[in-house]
């Protein structure tokens, strides 16, 4: 069972106001203004099915997506955000090269198989495989004739082969693995067959070669480690983890995106808190035009006049909010926006017709809200303040008045605003 079916199959009595009539009186409300009654409870819990859409299509195992805060989303939020099943959004307070870089480092943590593994020729050093293992964080190297990407297979360098040697020049040649050791997989194969291979030899990587013995890909037993422990993970059809980047409707924003879409970004968020503008529609237009089997959701938005213009322009999933978040002073300063939940319902009814998600984006206090969220038609929830000051949050704890704790700043701050231009 779905947890919106579970809702809608609820029959109504009387007692109490269907959601029809409730936001049909005319008053603009808030997650607190409203309670959902209890009903009677025929299934088991391990029954509700969680998995819900963020765009057309991208499905999720839980309707969890990080803000694009950059107090709260960078590469460590966006891969604890996947292996749970839910998404994180990295922010784009920063230059494009680094949030493609992040983006990048979501997408390496776990493969399924790894398509173009980084190779080295065998007259590269020790001090090459170092590089590699302290930029991207791994250190299984197939070795190449000529350091090439799909060259012949001669050998493989691993962490055991390097980690007690004191000179850092010297040549791989002199300690790889040569390939007539090597336990190898033959193309094709499939992912299943792969890792019993690596179980069945016990080893770490397994590389994978064609019928002329060149390297095809690559398979690693710790991916194989990481499917076991996270069941529920959000992953691509590459059994990578699903990654997205927010960026905005500048013209310079067009390069960031072309970076963006080369790390491999499964999904682009169009960052601002008023989407319904010739900026964002022309925008949109140019990003499906260009790409166009990018997802992509744009916002924020709160009526459904403005949730239409985006999905005519070609809008694949919708952010719903303004002026609702904890830290936000939209409505405070602009006199715009629109109670939360008012919102939410009004905007679902008409993009549910049109068959496209939406996320509810600020106001979630507490996991009643959350609940509350989905039942007025929301697909998927937005966190923000729920997230912040967690472990894999950016930044570096400080004490205040005793309390540990990390800096949470809403992205219209001065503080905010002033990194973005820096970058």
């Amino acid at each position: 069972y779905s947890f919106c079916t579970l809702l809608g199959q609820m029959p109504y009595t009387g007692d109490g106001l269907s959601a029809e009539e409730l936001m049909g009186m005319g008053q603009g409300l808030t997650y607190n203004d409203l309670i959902v009654l209890p009903n009677f409870i025929d299934f088991a819990a391990n029954e509700v099915d969680l998995d819900c859409k963020v765009t057309r299509g991208i499905k999720l195992k839980a309707p969890f997506v990080s803000s694009p805060m950059d107090t709260v989303t960078e590469e460590t939020m966006a891969i604890a955000m996947a292996l749970n099943g839910g998404l994180g959004i990295i922010h784009n307070n920063m230059l494009p090269e680094d949030q493609a870089e992040k983006v990048a480092v979501v997408k390496r943590w776990r493969n399924g198989f790894i398509l173009n593994p980084k190779v080295l020729s065998p007259d590269h050093r020790v001090s090459d495989v170092d590089e590699i293992k302290n930029t991207m964080g791994f250190c299984g190297i197939p070795i190449t004739e000529g350091g090439k990407q799909n060259g012949r297979l001669l050998g493989l360098v691993c962490n055991k082969d390097i980690d007690f040697l004191s000179d850092r020049s010297v040549k791989l040649s002199e300690i790889m693995k040569k390939r007539a050791d090597l336990i190898v997989g033959t193309s094709p194969i499939t992912l299943e067959r792969a890792r019993h291979v690596l179980h069945e030899g016990r080893v770490g990587y397994l590389p994978i070669v064609d019928e002329n013995d060149n390297l095809a890909m690559l398979c690693s037993r710790i991916d194989s480690q990481k499917s076991r422990d996270f069941p529920l993970a959000s992953l691509d059809t590459k059994q990578q983890l699903l990654c997205g980047a927010a960026i905005g409707t500048r013209e310079d924003d067009k390069q960031r995106l072309a970076v963006l879409v080369k790390a491999g970004v499964d999904v682009i968020v169009l960052d601002s808190s008023q989407g319904n503008s010739m900026y964002q529609v022309d925008f949109l237009k140019y990003l499906k035009d260009t790409y166009p089997s990018l997802q992509v959701i744009a916002g924020n938005v709160v009526t459904q006049a403005q949730a239409k213009n985006l999905i005519d322009a070609g809008a694949d999933g919708l952010r719903v909010g303004m002026g609702s978040g904890s830290i936000c002073i939209t409505q405070e300063v602009m006199a715009v926006g629109r109670p939360q939940a008012t919102a939410v319902y009004k905007v679902a009814q008409y993009a549910s017709s049109r068959g496209v998600p939406i996320i509810a984006d600020g106001g979630i206090q507490n996991i009643g809200h959350v609940a509350k969220a989905l039942t007025l038609g929301a697909s998927a929830v937005m966190l923000g303040s729920l997230l912040a000051g967690t472990t894999e949050t950016p930044g570096e704890y400080f004490y205040s008045n005793g309390t540990r704790l990390k800096k949470f700043r809403g992205m219209g701050s001065i503080d905010a605003m002033t990194q973005g231009g820096e970058s």
